[in-house]
């Protein structure tokens, strides 16, 4: 090794072999500097699975590293000396290592960005920070496709997507003729539908390792590490993505938005995770739904709603994140000032859509897109949740949850916090959604068939007020205003009921007591 390397320090999500400050490094001259630091575990009260799943990932690729020749200075939590912080051990190994450079890939979340942006100034070498080109659109391009634009819409951005990586084109036509299949994509799940068996992933003993660290650091924390079954390296991660698309993605379309009680994963895919930390690539896996579908083993409808998730809506709020930070994490259009309710975190409630979505999340440390949405988000929504909590809560629970995924995803789809820029409407919904969607209702105290009073399923007297605290915002929106027509022909006192009803369901909440989601 020459007397002064690069120092190139990797962040937990940058698990990637193909990582730009990697290229056009030497293993001889190089020192790949990783670190498990108390602040990232600790800023949000992070579940107990995602801590494991990230420390043990880092542990496992950096011995993928050494493998391929590269010096790797890996500080775990424990390690004597570890000061807790990304600038302070960046600072502690230049020390150790007088690099003649530091070289670092962009940062996915803001404020750890405007950190890195500040290394410069601090240290004695010169720092080069590296765009993250493991996107399909690079944040410059997504900042000039926006320009201009009144409303920001995921659609037009995914065709321009589409037409850039070719995928799913039939020369300059979309596959079938259509861009977006959809509306073929809603099926309530049906009686005896049955779903395939994910593999296990069993701990070795790095993995084990770490669940003894965390259990040990962290067992406060929220969660279970007892169904720990994530991928945690790029072998793992591709067995995981064989099963999906060979037994999954058939049928992955159709009942793409359904929920079914006791089953967490139905047909999805469970990929997240490791795409978020950089051990699939975005690009490789929707070629390979592409593959499926032109080959006649999965259906276009499967093959487009994947490729959409990835391609269309991971990409769109990675650009509207950078586009609108800081702002978007104080935004709150709706002013939503109400406490997190306290059973968001111990899933003690007798309505089963939301037991279930808390049970899963709980349990995995994930939930799919509409319990996310359509259920903890809608009730969030409806209720006048406060924005910052329910951003909070969202980033500690999923494993897959790094900031610039989950706080558009939450502020401004499922809250609308930021007055429309993301979504056309709020996505508020009562009971019958829920009812058509899963058999969660079935088994549930409340009935989605009751409106108001006692046995009515909370969503409903919900929606309306709602609807009417926020009419002024709301009315002229082109979407939705016409459900107003709807509360004005009914009779006042069948308004007054719905208005009752919702507001003895919400004096009722028991707001979470401090320490859940940040410490006190």
């Amino acid at each position: 090794m020459s007397p002064r390397p690069v120092l190139v320090p990797l962040l937990g999500d940058q698990l990637s072999h193909g990582l730009a400050s990697l290229l056009d490094c030497a293993p001889d001259s190089t020192v790949i500097l990783m670190m498990e630091v108390w602040d990232e575990a600790t800023y949000v009260r992070h579940h107990q699975q995602k801590i494991a799943l990230v420390f043990s990932a880092m542990r496992h690729f950096a011995q993928e590293l050494q493998q391929a020749g590269w010096t790797v200075d890996y500080i775990p939590l424990d390690a004597a000396g570890n000061c807790g912080s990304l600038i302070g051990e960046v600072t502690r190994a230049i020390e150790r290592h007088n690099p003649r450079l530091v070289r670092v890939v962009e940062a996915a979340e803001w404020r750890v960005q405007q950190a890195i942006g500040e290394w410069a100034d601090k240290f004695p070498c010169p720092v080069e920070v590296l765009a993250d080109d493991r996107f399909v659109c690079a944040i410059p391009e997504f900042a000039r496709w926006a320009e201009g634009r009144k409303a920001l819409r995921m659609e037009f951005f995914y065709r321009e997507m589409r037409r850039k990586t070719g995928l799913l084109m039939d020369g300059k036509e979309p596959a079938g003729g259509q861009w977006n299949y959809d509306a073929d994509n809603r099926k309530p799940p049906k009686a005896g539908l049955a779903f395939p068996a994910r593999p296990r992933f069993a701990p070795d003993a790095i993995t084990r390792e770490v669940m003894a660290l965390v259990a040990e650091r962290f067992g406060e924390h929220f969660g279970t590490l007892d169904t720990f079954n994530w991928p945690v390296t790029r072998a793992e991660a591709s067995a995981a993505a064989e099963v999906f698309f060979t037994q999954c993605l058939p049928r992955f379309g159709d009942y793409q938005d359904a929920m079914v009680d006791g089953e967490d994963a139905l047909f999805h895919a469970l990929l997240s995770t490791s795409l978020n930390l950089g051990l699939l690539d975005p690009l490789e896996l929707c070629q390979r739904a592409e593959a499926e579908y032109r080959s006649g083993r999965a259906p276009l409808n499967a093959a487009e709603g994947f490729i959409r998730q990835i391609i269309g809506w991971r990409e769109y709020v990675r650009g509207f994140y950078w586009l609108n930070m800081p702002g978007l994490a104080e935004a709150n259009e709706l002013a939503a000032t109400r406490p997190l309710p306290e059973f968001w975190w111990t899933g003690e409630t007798d309505m089963r859509c939301l037991s279930e979505a808390i049970r899963n999340t709980r349990d995995n440390a994930y939930a799919h897109h509409i319990q996310r949405l359509m259920v903890l988000g809608n009730f969030a929504l409806i209720a006048g949740i406060a924005p910052r909590a329910v951003q909070d809560w969202f980033l500690a629970v999923y494993a897959d949850a790094y900031e610039w995924v989950e706080l558009p995803n939450v502020a401004a789809m499922a809250l609308y916090a930021d007055g429309g820029t993301l979504a056309s409407k709020p996505y508020a919904a009562s009971g019958n959604y829920i009812n058509q969607m899963s058999d969660h209702c079935r088994r549930c105290t409340y009935s989605p068939a009751i409106k108001t009073g006692d046995g009515a399923c909370p969503f409903n007297p919900l929606y309306w007020h709602f609807m009417v605290r926020n009419r002024q915002r709301l009315e002229a929106n082109p979407r939705i205003g016409r459900i107003f027509a709807t509360w004005d022909r009914m009779a006042e006192a069948r308004r007054d009921e719905y208005f009752a009803s919702a507001e003895a369901f919400l004096d009722r909440l028991e707001p979470a007591r401090p320490g859940w989601a940040r410490q006190p």
